[in-house]
């Protein structure tokens, strides 16, 4: 059997002129990665619960080539701020359009995976003027599974309460159709997020949207999706472990200006598991063509 050939973060970005930095959101220091001129449009990418911006590696370099991208740590997430309280979807949205003023936008164009799906269809549908076109990517925020709910919590509290090799791998098995995908290189990489000391505390806050009474209050209900006046690209995937293919052709119906698309034998990181596949999905809808 042939080993598949040994991949990292840095392979993916080594060919690729970007920037790491920490930005003041208004008070919350923030993380984020950057690629692409700042003259050009510019697109937010937002993460998944527990995620950081390392999920959009191996994206940056097809979109900075239209955008000036940014890939965020989210609050509470990854190396930026972890607040002491509860998050709830309001709090990432006010979170981003801090972000946005802190680097000086008005308006842009947003990508978002599972609960940055979520964060990206709020801020669609209560912020339209700041939101071009969005991009809902296994989106999370219609649906109160309890069993995958639970799952997903055990999981991450696991892995945040001992993060060791084998906690943090079938976290990040979660993710992916293929688990095989899982490097020892993102293991290690999400690793040293689960160890910081603050961890545990901001993961318990993290999943506050895992409570079921929680998590309905910050439901987007049918209606709101009905309201969303600016251009939105649903993407799902076929072996996705959060919801059905059908979930999300049913999101895309209800929004006005909805598209879907269908991506095969990926999970809930298309984005990384078949990057050449989503990148041309992507661009060819924010880019209109």
């Amino acid at each position: 059997m042939t080993k598949d050939p040994y991949t990292s973060i840095w392979s993916d970005l080594v060919a690729t002129e970007f920037s790491q930095g920490f930005a003041d959101a208004g008070g919350y220091r923030t993380r984020y990665l950057h690629a692409g001129d700042t003259s050009k449009p510019p697109l937010i990418l937002l993460h998944g619960i527990t995620g950081h911006a390392e999920a959009y590696v191996r994206n940056l370099a097809s979109h900075a080539a239209h955008f000036s991208v940014w890939a965020i740590d989210l609050i509470g997430h990854g190396y930026s701020e972890k607040p002491s309280h509860c998050l709830e979807i309001p709090h990432y949205v006010d979170h981003v359009l801090r972000f946005m003023d802190a680097i000086g936008i008005e308006r842009a164009a947003f990508s978002g995976e599972s609960l940055g799906g979520w964060t990206a269809a709020r801020l669609a549908i209560d912020h339209p003027h700041k939101v071009n076109r969005v991009v809902l990517n296994t989106m999370g925020g219609t649906m109160a599974n309890p069993k995958v709910m639970e799952r997903l919590y055990t999981l991450s509290m696991e892995a945040a309460k001992d993060p060791t090799w084998e906690r943090v791998r079938a976290r990040l098995e979660w993710l992916m159709a293929d688990p095989t995908m899982v490097s020892d290189d993102l293991i290690r990489t999400r690793q040293a997020i689960f160890e910081q000391t603050d961890w545990l505390q901001a993961c318990e806050n993290n999943m506050a949207l895992q409570n079921m009474e929680i998590r309905k209050r910050n439901l987007i209900s049918d209606g709101e999706l009905r309201s969303m006046s600016v251009p939105a690209l649903v993407l799902w995937t076929t072996k996705d472990p959060s919801g059905p293919v059908d979930e999300g052709r049913r999101i895309a119906s209800l929004i006005p200006n909805g598209r879907f698309a269908v991506m095969d034998e990926c999970g809930h990181w298309p984005q990384y598991e078949d990057s050449e596949t989503f990148d041309r999905i992507q661009l060819d809808f924010l880019l209109d063509r």
